[in-house]
C-alpha cells in the first residue's frame, strides 16, 4: 500500500514547502486592468487598474502647430485682402454692401484660427482686425470711386495725399445700418476664430 505523503528527504523536513513551479508566459500582452503582481511597478493603483499604462491627456488649450504671432500676421493679411476685395466690390456696384462686412469678419477669423491655433486671445484679436478690414475696405472703395472723377489723381495719391478728404466722405456715408454691420463683422471675427480653432 502506497503512502499519501511525500517520501522523507535526508536531513530535511518531509513536509517542507516545495519551490514554486514557474508558470509559462502568455504570448499575449498583459491587460492594463490586470491586478498588479506583488511588488509590481510603482504607480499601479489598488484594485487592479494600472494607471501607468495610460499617458496623461493633452492640455485642453494646446494646439499642435499653432503659433499666436503668425496667427496675428495671417489675420492682418486676411483683413487687407478682404479690404481690397470689399473696395473693388464698392467700386463695381457704386455703393456699399453691408453684408460684405460679414464676409470680412469671417475671413479674418478663419485665418487667425488656422494659423494661430486655439489660443484664447486670438478670438479677441479677431474683433479689431475684422473692424479694421471693414473700415479699410470702405475707405479703399471710396478712393476708387473718387479716382474715377474727371481730373482726379490716382488711387494711391488720393489715399496718401488726400486721406482726410476720403475719411470725411466715409463719415458722411455712415448710417445706422453701417454700424449694425460693423457689429456683425466684429462678432464674426470672434465667433469664426473660436469655431475654426475648436473644429
Amino acid at each position: 500500500m502506497s503512502a499519501n505523503y511525500p517520501p522523507p528527504q535526508p536531513g530535511g523536513n518531509p513536509y517542507a514547502q516545495q519551490p514554486p513551479q514557474q508558470q509559462p508566459q502568455s504570448p499575449y500582452p498583459a491587460s492594463p486592468y490586470a491586478a498588479p503582481a506583488p511588488g509590481g511597478a510603482p504607480g499601479a493603483a489598488p484594485g487592479g487598474f494600472n494607471a501607468a499604462a495610460y499617458a496623461p491627456p493633452a492640455p485642453i488649450g494646446a494646439a499642435p502647430g499653432g503659433n499666436v504671432g503668425l496667427g496675428v500676421v495671417a489675420g492682418f493679411a486676411a483683413a487687407l485682402v478682404a479690404a481690397v476685395l470689399y473696395g473693388l466690390l464698392i467700386r463695381g456696384t457704386k455703393h456699399e454692401i453691408g453684408y460684405a462686412a460679414v464676409a470680412v469678419g469671417a475671413l479674418v477669423g478663419f485665418a487667425l484660427a488656422k494659423v494661430g491655433g486655439r489660443n484664447p486671445a486670438l478670438p479677441v484679436i479677431g474683433i479689431p482686425l475684422a473692424l479694421f478690414g471693414v473700415y479699410a475696405g470702405q475707405v479703399f472703395g471710396i478712393a476708387l470711386l473718387m479716382a474715377t472723377l474727371p481730373g482726379a489723381p490716382g488711387v494711391m495719391t488720393i489715399l496718401t495725399d488726400h486721406y482726410g478728404l476720403v475719411n470725411s466722405a466715409w463719415k458722411d456715408a455712415m448710417d445706422g445700418m453701417d454700424f449694425f454691420f460693423y457689429a456683425i463683422a466684429a462678432v464674426e471675427g470672434f465667433v469664426i476664430t473660436k469655431r475654426v480653432a475648436n473644429s
